[in-house]
């Protein structure tokens, strides 16, 4: 029987809701699932198959530890799904990047390295009204705060200490997260299966739930999924999940992150996906 950990963290224990549901419906084709909190000590992780990341939703806050973990399963040798070399790319958001490198259109970004003397004025192009600043290694709105472009000063007394230890995404603020709301596109297998629009709650610019954002399925144009599925197949090896996040403008995806760690697939807003998810794990450990 093969044996796989859906991981998971210390607040959700036995995973969400709907990630529940994979430990039966993985059952029916002879595969034990068991909930495992990556960094707990306890597990003996050569127990498992392979490794699946699904609610490992505070690894951000857990860097040091976190990279640890993953060198640690890398020397066991246990498959994981995501690949780790998936993962340590994706954990770091400068992987845009490289994307931007291929032609992938990404929200207007300046990458800031580490340093001990945080100076924005000459990095921001002068027609930015408003900016985002973010850490790289983050999730969920994470030390994400929004700046007019006359605050700069006020950027720096906030975010000069989080840059001596972190690299920070600067992004122009794109008012159109407001009224169009990002769009997600679910890909299993880097096959496309859904695609969810989020809005932030009024006068907010954060999209998650916790922050009171509305989530609709949605179908997006045939046009619009080719755009999403380009920027998919620029990652050359498997991919059970990835998630491409993005504001349309234009009839073009403007693409924030493309997440392949930790998440949210949706599950509950598209019930055939959880089938389409469990059969893509299998067509990925036959």
């Amino acid at each position: 029987m093969t044996k796989i950990a859906l991981l998971t963290c210390e607040k959700f224990p036995n995973l969400t809701p709907s990630d529940q549901l994979l430990i039966p419906a993985l059952a029916k084709y002879d595969i034990e699932a068991k909930a495992e909190i990556w960094n707990d000590t306890s597990v003996n992780w050569t127990n498992y198959d392979y490794l699946i990341f699904r609610n490992t939703w505070d690894y951000y806050k857990k860097e040091e530890k976190f990279n640890l973990w993953l060198d640690q399963i890398e020397k066991l040798g246990i498959k994981t799904l995501n690949s780790l070399e998936i993962i340590q790319q994706n954990k770091h958001k400068f992987y845009l990047k490289l994307l931007q490198e291929k032609g992938v259109k990404i929200i207007p970004t300046y990458f800031q390295e580490k340093t001990n003397a945080l100076n924005l004025k000459n990095c921001i192009p002068k027609h930015w009204k408003k900016i985002v600043i973010k850490p790289a290694f983050s999730a969920s709105s994470y030390l994400t705060q929004v700046f007019t472009s006359s605050e700069i000063e006020n950027i720096h007394s906030k975010y000069s200490a989080i840059a001596l230890e972190k690299e920070l995404l600067i992004q122009e603020f794109k008012p159109e997260i407001t009224s169009l709301g990002e769009t997600s596109f679910i890909f299993f297998n880097k096959q496309f299966s859904h695609s969810v629009n989020k809005k932030p709650a009024e006068n907010d610019f954060r999209i998650q739930v916790q922050f009171g954002g509305k989530y609709t399925l949605v179908q997006p144009s045939k046009e619009i999924i080719n755009q999403a599925q380009a920027i998919i197949n620029h990652f050359p090896d498997n991919l059970l999940y990835a998630r491409v996040d993005g504001i349309i403008i234009d009839n073009e995806i403007h693409l924030m992150e493309v997440e392949c760690i930790e998440p949210d697939l949706y599950f509950a807003l598209a019930p055939e996906s959880l089938e389409k998810f469990v059969a893509s794990i299998l067509e990925l450990i036959k």
